[in-house]
């Protein structure tokens, strides 16, 4: 099987579909003439020209609600947010207007949108540009919400996310665009709604998503040297959540951890532990414990935006607890 970066992931999967359906184009800032702040987009203009890859303004509002209008009449866009920190200038599109436009028009308007960009930390970009979008996008109902920790995913999540015929948030942790990993070759999609479990063992249940994913991957190896076997669930879609998946794991194992890149207070791991009490409360042999950024502005100075950053000792230390093991 082919092993190719994250990035290059999502390249194919907006060429198959751009290639399968001549409704889809791609608009955002940069992702012609220079092929994207990210290089996702590399070679698409050449081969589909600048009808189809429209390069934009600095207007994020105003690229973002032209998606809407050709999403209303027929087409199905897909925009690109340089980052999803410049996209607190669109939020009023993508929350007035796509989320709600089916609901407000009595089922008139389907919107087959993909708002899609990179998402979280990555390394020394300080508050403005370091937030976690996740908490933010999953509370509004009318939007899909993803978020693929490997380039398998990546793929699979993006097709799936352009056939919808409902608005579909893709976050794409930025610092996984150089990740690698195996992509077939052949077609494929991964249903937007369905967990995958990364990892299994029966000691604790270690929940997750998006650029956390390589986290919980490296703390699960780190632990299995001492004989602690987690459940490694990558949820894979916040939004809808694969609640049966987290029940089945946590059941198993009487214990749970939830890992997330974003703040604490209302994150979605709040949402976790709620389906976690709700179902698996009598199978609890101990408290879940998240683990969360520090509840601060993302610190410019590397040691500080390390400190707030989760991390794999951070994570350990947690799975560790709740086994009662120090």
């Amino acid at each position: 099987m082919p092993v190719i970066t994250f990035r290059d992931a999502l390249n194919h999967a907006i060429r198959e579909e751009m290639q399968r359906d001549d409704r889809v184009f791609l608009m955002g800032e940069e992702v012609a003439v220079y092929q994207g702040a990210y290089k996702v987009s590399k070679g698409l203009l050449q081969e589909f020209g600048e009808m189809r890859i429209v390069d934009t303004p600095i207007t994020e509002l105003g690229f973002a609600g032209v998606g809407v209008g050709s999403a209303m009449v027929g087409l199905r866009p897909i925009i690109e947010f340089m980052t999803w920190n410049f996209a607190l200038l669109a939020l009023d599109q993508v929350v007035n207007s796509a989320a709600k436009m089916l609901y407000m028009s009595g089922g008139q308007f389907n919107i087959p949108i993909v708002f899609r960009g990179p998402n979280g930390a990555a390394l020394q970009l300080a508050a403005q540009h370091s937030q976690a979008w996740e908490s933010w996008l999953v509370h509004i109902p009318g939007l899909k919400v993803v978020a693929p920790g490997t380039p398998y995913d990546a793929k699979g999540l993006l097709k799936s996310a352009v056939r919808d015929d409902n608005p579909v948030i893709v976050l794409e942790g930025e610092m996984l665009y150089n990740t690698k990993g195996e992509v077939p070759s052949e077609e494929y999609v991964v249903p937007i709604g369905e967990a995958d479990l990364k990892r299994e063992g029966d000691h604790c249940s270690l929940i997750t998503w998006g650029k956390s994913v390589l986290v919980a991957l490296q703390a699960a190896d780190q632990l299995a040297k001492e004989g602690i076997r987690v459940d490694l669930v990558d949820l894979r879609s916040l939004r809808p959540m694969d609640v049966a998946a987290i029940v089945k794991s946590v059941r198993k194992t009487n214990r749970a951890v939830v890992l997330e890149e974003g703040w604490e207070v209302c994150g979605v791991g709040a949402q976790v532990v709620d389906y976690i009490q709700r179902d698996c409360f009598d199978d609890l042999d101990a408290p879940v414990l998240r683990v969360t950024q520090a509840d601060v502005p993302m610190p410019y100075a590397k040691n500080l935006e390390r400190a707030a950053k989760p991390d794999v000792a951070k994570t350990v230390a947690a799975v560790k607890r709740v086994m009662y093991v120090e």
